[in-house]
């Protein structure tokens, strides 16, 4: 079967932007930003993505361009005869599923809170009666699974239609759409009275409060342990949902070259994002580190007391529509290559498979807020969701990241000769061959640590 190509550069770059963008930028890095000091956070979070993120979505491209397969065949045509590299297929392709097992759900919430937004549901609550109209939506299953449904089955039909036709023609313009209203969501907030705090909390650097919380905590090691850990998983990497995109490409321009376009995008949503909400919520004298609930009740009483309120509500919860969506989309197109490389079935039979399948996968994370509340897996006030997110976050993206590193610098893997040799082809910024006692040392390194770290926070500390 003669394999999809995209038809532009642009769409590889909107698209490996769209999968790496999602709600680890719009929602998580905004109030991990205001919990550990806002500006000076920022930096060293910048400087990881750097020199940890940049060559890791480097190496999951250039395995993906070398092989031309996705995740369930790349290992198996790069390494050598009886090498056992592509026995991290099974952990990968458990990855995809596990990650949209709670991904397409709040997918699903934010349609659901765009919905209500434009129909004006928030209009006139107070900050209570929000997060009323929160906790009613956790106790009402049915509507969760009908969105989610809803999510799950238009983001698989995309993917039955083709990389060019359904994945590539719909991401673009989502993305467009995207950064547009981003753009204009922060120049609204920029322009609000008593904006200009919340702005210099963001981008003045204050190693004060990088060092000490607002009770005199010391928090810097866990500051730096926290920067590292979103720099790690904002890109999603160590599951094939990157590589499966350069697998479409052809060879005329160098890997590093595009991984820089594709990290400069994916932080400057990041960064923006933070120019919507730091003003925003210093104007209105709310907190912008209380964490998920950020998104869900505190923003939505923000945008009550604003002037055109409805109008700024439903544009926000349509830019968080749209990178969710970027991202289901992404792995979804990740798990019916998989599927169809596993099967020689049609990318159109593969899709219709899977979502029933997916349907049934979400509904642990759904009913974990209702129904199944009862199971605490890390204690009272944990859920399913909790859960899913750790392993997929704490466990299977830490290890497939380092087995993609080792596979690309040792020879008892791909070598790091043939994986600079792919890295560079073509034109644009080259990797310099002097990193590689980094990448085959260091970066492994740091990867055990994020892992470990992650663990001993969660059990330990």
């Amino acid at each position: 079967m003669e394999r999809e190509t995209f038809s532009s550069r642009l769409g590889f770059i909107l698209i490996s932007a769209g999968c790496a963008i999602g709600l680890g930028n719009v929602w998580r890095f905004p109030y991990i930003t205001g919990e550990y000091g806002g500006a000076a956070f920022v930096l060293i979070y910048l400087a990881f993505l750097v020199f940890m993120g940049l060559p890791l979505l480097v190496m999951e491209l250039a395995v993906g361009r070398g092989s031309r397969r996705s995740i369930a065949r790349c290992f198996d045509v790069l390494e050598k005869p009886g090498q056992k590299w592509h026995w991290i297929k099974y952990v990968a392709i458990a990855g995809n599923y596990v990650l949209m097992m709670f991904y397409a759900a709040v997918a699903g919430w934010m349609l659901l809170y765009f919905w209500w937004m434009a129909t004006g549901v928030f209009d006139g609550l107070d900050a209570e009666e929000v997060a009323d109209q929160f906790g009613a939506l956790m106790a009402q299953p049915g509507l969760m699974i009908l969105v989610m449904a809803v999510t799950v089955a238009g983001c698989f039909l995309i993917c039955a239609m083709g990389l060019r036709k359904g994945v590539e023609k719909v991401t673009k313009w989502m993305m467009v759409a995207l950064f547009a209203l981003i753009v204009v969501l922060a120049v609204n907030s920029l322009t609000l009275e008593g904006a200009g705090e919340g702005l210099r909390f963001y981008l003045m650097p204050d190693f004060e409060n990088l060092t000490y919380d607002a009770e005199g905590n010391f928090i810097l090691s866990d500051a730096v342990f926290a920067a590292m850990g979103q720099a790690f998983f904002t890109l999603g990497l160590g599951v094939g949902s990157i590589g499966i995109f350069g697998s479409y490409i052809d060879k005329k321009r160098s890997l590093t070259g595009e991984a820089v376009t594709i990290l400069v995008l994916d932080t400057f949503i990041a960064v923006v994002a933070g120019l919507i909400i730091f003003p925003a919520c210093s104007a209105f004298g709310v907190a912008a580190d209380n964490g998920p609930p950020l998104i869900f009740i505190t923003l939505p009483n923000v945008f009550n007391h604003m002037v055109w309120g409805r109008l700024w509500g439903t544009l926000f919860f349509l830019f968080m529509s749209f990178a969710a969506l970027s991202t289901v989309i992404a792995v979804f197109e990740n798990i019916v290559s998989i599927c169809s490389e596993l099967t020689g079935a049609s990318r159109k039979k593969v899709a219709l498979v899977n979502i029933p399948v997916m349907i049934l996968l979400c509904l642990p994370c759904i009913l974990g807020f209702n129904l199944w509340s009862g199971f605490a897996p890390f204690g009272p006030g944990s859920t399913i969701q909790d859960l899913e997110d750790f392993i997929i976050s704490n466990t299977i993206l830490p290890i497939g990241t380092c087995v993609y590193v080792l596979f690309c610098t040792h020879k008892s893997g791909w070598g790091y000769e043939n994986f600079l040799r792919e890295a560079n082809a073509g034109e644009g910024l080259k990797l310099p061959k002097g990193v590689g006692f980094y990448l085959k040392w260091i970066l492994p390194l740091i990867i055990l640590v994020i892992f470990l770290q992650g663990y001993w926070a969660k059990f330990v500390g």
